[in-house]
Formats: C-alpha cells, sequence, structure tokens
C-alpha cells in the first residue's frame, strides 16, 4: 500500500479531503458542463471530470467516488455488470472515507432527519445512504436512474 493511499484511512470523516488526495495522486480536476454525470475519470490522461455547478458537499462527494476510481486502478471502459460493480465498488469506499463511525455515532444521536445528517456529515444523502447500507450489510438494488455519483 503506498503512503498516498494509507493517509486517506488516517484523515477519514469530516477530515478526509478529497481536493487534498488529488493533490497526493498527481490528478488534474477538471471542472466542466457534463450532461448526464456529476464526474468521470479519465485514466488516459489521468484527470478527473467534474461537472460545473455542484455544491461544495456535491463537488466532495464526487471527487472521493472518482477517487476510488483511480486507486482501484479502473480504466473507465468496463461496461455491463462489470461496470455496475465498479461503480458500486466506487461509492462504498468513498462513503467509508467520507464517513468515519465515529462521525455517523455522533450526528445519530442527535440528528432526527437523513437530510440534517447528511449536511452535519459535510455528505449528500444518497452518499449517506450508501455508508449506512454498508453498514447493514444490505446488498445494494440495482442502480437507479439518479443523475451521477454523490
Amino acid at each position: 500500500m503506498s503512503v498516498a493511499h494509507q493517509s486517506f484511512y488516517v484523515e477519514a470523516g469530516r477530515q478526509y479531503s478529497p481536493h487534498d488526495a488529488v493533490d497526493l495522486l498527481g490528478i488534474s480536476v477538471v471542472r466542466t458542463w457534463l450532461r448526464d454525470t456529476w464526474g468521470a475519470w479519465c485514466a488516459a490522461r489521468r484527470k478527473i471530470v467534474i461537472a460545473t455547478g455542484l455544491s461544495a458537499v456535491q463537488e466532495r462527494c464526487v471527487l472521493a467516488h472518482e477517487i476510488e476510481h483511480v486507486l482501484a486502478v479502473h480504466d473507465g471502459c468496463a461496461s455491463g455488470v462489470v461496470a455496475v460493480r465498479q461503480e458500486r465498488r466506487a461509492d462504498i469506499e468513498a462513503a467509508r472515507k467520507l464517513i468515519a463511525i465515529s462521525d455517523l455515532c455522533e450526528v445519530a444521536q442527535w440528528a432526527d432527519d437523513i437530510r440534517v445528517a447528511a449536511n452535519e456529515l459535510h455528505v449528500t444523502e444518497r452518499m449517506l445512504r450508501v455508508r449506512l447500507r454498508d453498514l447493514d450489510g444490505e446488498a445494494w438494488p440495482w442502480p437507479s436512474a439518479e443523475r451521477g455519483v454523490g
């Protein structure tokens, strides 16, 4: 495991900074208009492309997801079941880094709504649901028509 990869685990939860992670990995981030996704990893150019107009929380979640594609050495050429598995794995690993169990336990003691909890954890509601499903050991449903990641 590389030193950069190890540091991602040390700084989990609210302290995890995907922006710092892309810097450590030497990955460029390009912001542009995207039609049907919030982000993509372009392995051939070593760039993460993210949609313009995202909130800071959305961008944090998208970058965390795309970083997981980088770390897993996904080349972006997968399709079908393989692509679905790669997307699920990137979501789960990103959610684990973005939402530390200690942070989740702290927020769960007082937050009475998933929207409030997600806001406090600096993640999207979708990413919080990914983390909760992961902790519950639930099988993931087939991907919906939701836009992008995050």
